[in-house]
């Protein structure tokens, strides 16, 4: 029997944030509406609700046979309804079928909202989704208090609607535009019960752990903020300077004051030309000058005055002085030019603010002061990200995690399969895929075993990128390093110094494989771009098959993976130059969505079928990599497992997506008793 699943569950709000997991004490599973699709008959049962609770299990029992008798579990976010299933003890382990992943799927990697409601809308579906709950809780209501005969309305809606959902996905599916999408879909489905079954399992943070990396960012942080005050005084005379505020920011590092900021930019549409550029810059902004403070003579540095009466003396209520806006002093311009005067190379460099100051920008600065041996330069920027880097890991990393964390000391790990366009998970509760890559960020000590004794693996797979643009491209050159095990960052760092920028290994592996998912060099150092440039050179075969790809979304306005997943171009066009837009995308999807997207989804799904009859178990993915719990019994067992998994991953490959790998897959472990301080095994 094929059933459409859909559960209602009363949340906590709690730090700010809502709680909908059924691993908070005060959450309870409300309601179970299920809707067979083969006979039309529906079942609407209640378990925790004001108006009716399931005391003697009679529902219980009721719909764990109606579980028994399913032969496919349709749900909209499955992994959701799932949790909440496995999370109150009812069983199933059959098919799954998740209209919001199908949908996903269909979409091809363009940008569009998945909610059951927004779903319904787009494909003008009859049943349309019930939004009048919504009323109730914007009035405080909690899900198992909104009253019963409208909540079972609203269920009833929802099913009806996945149910008209999954037929007009189907339809779809039965297309031969979208037969190769056929078995992605269904190893989809297979990695969204791996991931619930992972989220629900949990990782242990280690609380005093989690407080004393606060301790160690707050310091750093501190310090940092210490040393750029000093830097901006010196750069900016007496002009207060928040270093928060975007366009402040750019004043400090373009040393120019745009005139205005509504129209700045739009100034820049029609500069074709570098000197185009140059000239919108300087008619629409002006160089700062460095400041000094004098005491404001009208308010003799109070920051305020006060008004007299007509037999002379002063009103009791002191007003703003308007001479220096209530500061109390009055900055004058020295001659001296303020801030770092960097110049902005290209449009590309504008923003409302002024000029750029992201991250990726502030690279490239930080990469041309070290070239021009721009000391102070590169100190002052090199802070300023770095200063930024620790405001983030505080609220994303630290907050969220000590939010997040149950009392019983266990992080369920949320991953998801339907936000980015390639098909690689993404992180929520917070998002670990966003920690910094390599083995040096402290947040990751937080995490250990549950087990006494226990011991955290994480199993990497080696250059996985590289090995799927090699593989997918036949490039000869790439495919021979990696058999003979060529040191590639190595390689970087060569070419980046003798092009006149000193660099080490660790420093160039952020550009080794930047080229494979668009980055082009332009706007870099010299001597980074050099190696961009380089790297099409050295490897033809991976440039050669970028340009087919683009001739592919031209043609056909997608590109279709080894592995059937396809990515839609529908606005591709071929430029005035003989490039192609989008030709950024056009280059990152294939290599990312097999890598990530195919091939560590297969992989997860793998290793946890081996590890099924262990205590040992799989608690995070993060990027190319599988995060293991290792029970004090099992460490040897475990990793003998990775070497047997290593000997059948070009196996597995191809026998999921009938693909022949000539590239060889390879899985690194390392193990420690947290997830930082591990060890190569």
């Amino acid at each position: 029997m094929r059933r459409v699943l859909d559960v209602e569950n009363s949340i906590t709000l709690r730090d700010g944030k809502i709680h909908n997991d059924p691993f908070e004490a005060s959450n309870t599973l409300t309601q179970v509406g299920v809707l067979c699709l083969d006979t039309d008959d529906k079942k609407l049962l209640c378990f925790d609700h004001a108006e009716a609770k399931d005391i003697d299990g009679a529902n219980k029992f009721t719909l764990q046979s109606i579980l028994d008798s399913t032969t496919l579990l349709i749900m909209h976010n499955a992994q959701y309804d799932l949790t909440w299933l496995w999370a109150n003890d009812f069983k199933y382990d059959g098919d799954i079928y998740d209209t919001m992943l199908s949908e996903y799927l269909l979409l091809r990697g363009q940008k569009d909202l998945l909610s059951l409601e927004q779903c319904a809308q787009r494909r003008q579906l009859e049943y349309q989704k019930d939004d009048t709950l919504k009323q109730y809780y914007k009035k405080g209501y909690n899900t198992n208090e909104i009253p019963l005969d409208e909540l079972s309305h609203y269920l009833e809606y929802d099913l009806r609607t996945t149910g008209e959902l999954y037929k007009a996905l189907e339809a779809d599916y039965q297309t031969p535009a979208s037969a190769s999408l056929h078995n992605v879909r269904d190893i989809t489905f297979r990695t969204c019960k791996c991931l619930a079954r992972m989220y629900m399992r949990g990782f242990r943070v280690d609380r005093t752990a989690l407080e004393h990396v606060r301790d160690e960012f707050q310091r750093e942080h501190n310090d940092i903020t210490v040393r750029l005050q000093r830097q901006v005084r010196t750069l900016m005379g007496d002009t207060p300077v928040n270093l928060n505020s975007p366009e402040q920011l750019s004043q400090v590092i373009f040393s120019r004051e745009i005139h205005n900021k509504k129209e700045w930019a739009d100034l820049f549409e029609f500069a074709k030309t570098p000197q185009d550029f140059k000239s919108v810059v300087e008619s629409n902004s002006k160089l700062i000058l460095k400041t000094f403070a004098v005491t404001c003579p009208e308010c003799k540095g109070r920051g305020h005055t006060y008004k007299t009466k007509k037999d002379g003396t002063a009103y009791k209520k002191p007003n703003k002085c308007t001479a220096c806006n209530a500061r109390g002093y009055q900055l004058k311009e020295l001659r001296e030019v303020a801030g770092l005067q960097f110049r902005a190379p290209s449009k590309k460099w504008v923003s409302a603010n002024g000029f750029s100051t992201g991250k990726d920008k502030l690279g490239v600065l930080i990469a041309n002061a070290k070239t021009k041996g721009m000391k102070d330069a590169e100190q002052f920027l090199t802070d300023v990200k770095r200063l930024s880097a620790i405001s983030s890991y505080l609220s994303s990393f630290v907050d969220g995690i000590s939010t997040y964390t149950k009392p019983d000391g266990l992080l369920h790990v949320g991953l998801t399969q339907h936000i980015t366009a390639t098909g690689r998970f993404s992180g929520r509760k917070p998002n670990m895929q966003n920690m910094p890559r390599g083995g040096t960020f402290p947040v990751k000590r937080v995490f250990i075993s549950r087990w006494e004794g226990g011991h955290i693996m994480e199993a990497d797979f080696a250059q996985l990128e590289f090995r799927a643009a090699a593989f997918l491209s036949q490039d000869p050159v790439a495919i021979q390093e990696i058999d003979t095990g060529f040191d590639v960052h190595a390689y970087t760092a060569k070419v980046i110094t003798d092009a006149g920028q000193p660099t080490a290994r660790q420093a160039a592996k952020e550009h080794t494989f930047a080229p494979l998912f668009g980055a082009t060099g332009y706007g870099r150092s010299m001597a980074e771009a050099a190696y961009y440039e380089h790297f099409n050179k050295k490897y033809e075969g991976i440039a050669a098959w970028h340009k087919n790809l683009a001739n592919e979304a031209l043609r056909f306005n997608k590109i279709t993976n080894v592995s059937g997943r396809q990515y839609a171009f529908p606005n591709v066009v071929r430029k005035p130059n003989g490039g192609v837009s989008h030709f950024t995308m056009i280059k990152n999807y294939p290599v990312q969505g097999f890598a990530t997207g195919d091939v560590v989804p297969l992989v997860l799904i793998e290793l946890e079928a081996r590890l099924e009859k262990l205590q040992s178990c799989i608690v995070n993915s993060v990027h190319d990599s599988m995060v293991v719990d290792v029970h004090p019994d099992e460490k040897e067992y475990v990793l003998a497992t990775i070497d047997s998994l290593n000997e059948d991953l070009n196996q597995l490959v191809e026998e999921a997506y009938d693909v022949q790998m000539n590239v060889p897959l390879l899985l690194e472990a390392k193990i420690g008793k947290n997830w930082l301080d591990i060890k190569d095994v």
